[in-house]
């Protein structure tokens, strides 16, 4: 535990060093120096938890979305922070690249396909059956019923 407070130590002090050489630099405006610290603050702590998180679940968007969403933010405030205009070109391709890494065998909707649970799946099953087997014994009943009317 004591190693990963010191990571984050690491991590703060290298995002206050890039504030301070942004401002130097502010003609310049969000460069090379916004694509590191997200980089190094946003996408490392992605990487850790999407590691701890099973692999079979990656696409699961109930088991990524909180995840998902620190990352969105942690992009956004250092954007803040080094006076970048959010979104941008860059944090466009830091998401492409994170989808092509993690997303990439989801479906466009990012959810898990599976069978629906029976309790839905049991009426759309139900239903067609009992309405084929009450229309067909109501023809017989009305053939049977018809034959001696003539």
């Amino acid at each position: 535990m004591g190693s990963r407070t010191g990571a984050a130590l690491q991590k703060q002090t290298l995002l206050w060093f890039i504030v301070a050489v942004s401002q130097c630099m502010s003609a310049l405006g969000c460069g090379p120096h916004y694509e590191l610290a997200i980089e190094e603050l946003c996408l490392a702590k992605f990487r850790l938890d999407m590691q701890e998180l099973d692999e079979r679940h990656w696409c699961s968007w109930e088991d990524t979305v909180e995840l998902y969403g620190e990352l969105t933010n942690c992009t956004f405030l250092v954007a803040m922070k080094l006076e970048c205009f959010w979104p941008n070109r860059l944090v466009d391709e830091f998401f492409i690249r994170v989808h092509r890494h993690y997303f990439h065998e989801c479906s466009l909707t990012g959810r898990l396909l599976r069978d629906p649970p029976n309790r839905i799946l049991g009426p759309f099953i139900a239903v067609p059956i009992l309405v084929t087997l009450l229309m067909t014994a109501l023809v017989v009943w009305r053939s049977k019923r018809s034959e001696g009317i003539v």
